[in-house]
């Protein structure tokens, strides 16, 4: 999930408060220009899945399992708790329009 940026847990206060030693301070989707752009994507799934009450990791992975070219999502959680986060996405159905709000976001924005 991201190492947590798809289940909508990171934000920039968290990422910032990170001890230095974590290894998600040297990712690059956890430094700029990338983390303003993942936590716009999160925001984006988060407000899908508020019309379905969902979580962000939930719309993720229903999401992935729209193309047609994935037959199944392997998705690694810690604990019970996590996998309560991503469950429901097995039954998550999206729209045609929330499927394009969605990949609308990964269209480049015109120079």
């Amino acid at each position: 999930m991201g190492s947590g940026l798809l289940i909508g847990a990171m934000t920039r206060e968290r990422i910032a408060a990170m001890p230095e030693d974590d290894w998600r301070k040297r990712n690059p989707n956890f430094q700029e220009p990338l983390l303003s752009g993942n936590l716009r994507l999160v925001e984006r799934l988060l407000w899908v899945g508020q019309r379905h009450g969902a979580s962000p990791g939930e719309v993720a992975i229903a999401w992935t399992l729209t193309n047609p070219a994935v037959t199944g999502a392997i998705v690694g959680v810690r604990s019970a708790q996590q996998a309560q986060g991503v469950v429901g996405a097995a039954n998550l159905d999206l729209t045609q329009d929330e499927i394009a709000e969605i990949e609308d976001y990964f269209v480049p924005e015109a120079a």
